[in-house]
C-alpha cells in the first residue's frame, strides 16, 4: 500500500497490456488549468458521455476517451483507482456528474474512492461524496476467475463457489 492507498496492478488480458505503447497514457490533469484546457479540446457532443480515467500511482488524475483501455490511460503502470467519469456544466463551471470504479482491467476496490476524491479535489472539481456507481470485484478462490458481485450475491458466476467478502482480485497485492 502506498501512502495514498492501495495500488492496483493491471489484471486484465495480457494482449491488451502488450498493445500499450510508451507515451500513450491518458492526459495528465494536475490542475484546474489542465482540466479546462483538456475539456476545451473535446467536441461539444463528447462531454455528454463518460470518459475513461485512472488515478496514477502519484495521485494525479489521467483522462482518456471513453472507449480507451484503462491500462493505456495509465501508460501500463499501476494505479490508485480506475473507472469511468462524466462531467456537467454547473453555473459556468465544470463538475463531476458521475464516477464509477468500473474497470475490468484493474478491478479496483470501492475503497479506492479516497484516491479519486483527492485527485478531483486537487483539480478543484466539484464532485459527489462517493462513487455514483460502485462495482464490487472479486476473484474466485476456486476457479480463479474475476467476478462482478451483483446484489450482494457473493457467488462465482463461473463455478458456483463462494466469493470472499473482502477484495482479493490481485493475488500479489
Amino acid at each position: 500500500m502506498s501512502a495514498q492507498g492501495r495500488s492496483y496492478r493491471y489484471v486484465g488480458p495480457v494482449e491488451v497490456k502488450a498493445a500499450v505503447r510508451p507515451g500513450s497514457g491518458g492526459c495528465r490533469i494536475g490542475s484546474a488549468t489542465d482540466f479546462y484546457d483538456w475539456i476545451a479540446e473535446r467536441s461539444t457532443a463528447e462531454p455528454a458521455e463518460p470518459f475513461t480515467f485512472v488515478v496514477s500511482a502519484d495521485g494525479v488524475l489521467r483522462l482518456a476517451p471513453r472507449r480507451s483501455q484503462h491500462v493505456a490511460c495509465a501508460g501500463g503502470e499501476m494505479v490508485l483507482s480506475a473507472g469511468e467519469i462524466g462531467f456537467v456544466r454547473k453555473g459556468g463551471r465544470w463538475a463531476v456528474s458521475e464516477v464509477s470504479n468500473q474497470s475490468t482491467g484493474y478491478c479496483p476496490d470501492i475503497a479506492s474512492w479516497s484516491a479519486v476524491a483527492r485527485a478531483l479535489d486537487d483539480v478543484g472539481l466539484e464532485r459527489p461524496s462517493d462513487f455514483t456507481h460502485e462495482v464490487v470485484f472479486r476473484r474466485c478462490p476456486g476457479c480463479q476467475e474475476h467476478n462482478i458481485v451483483r446484489e450482494d450475491d457473493f457467488v462465482c458466476i463461473f463455478c458456483g463457489s463462494d466469493l470472499p467478502e473482502t477484495w482479493n482480485v490481485d493475488p500479489t497485492a
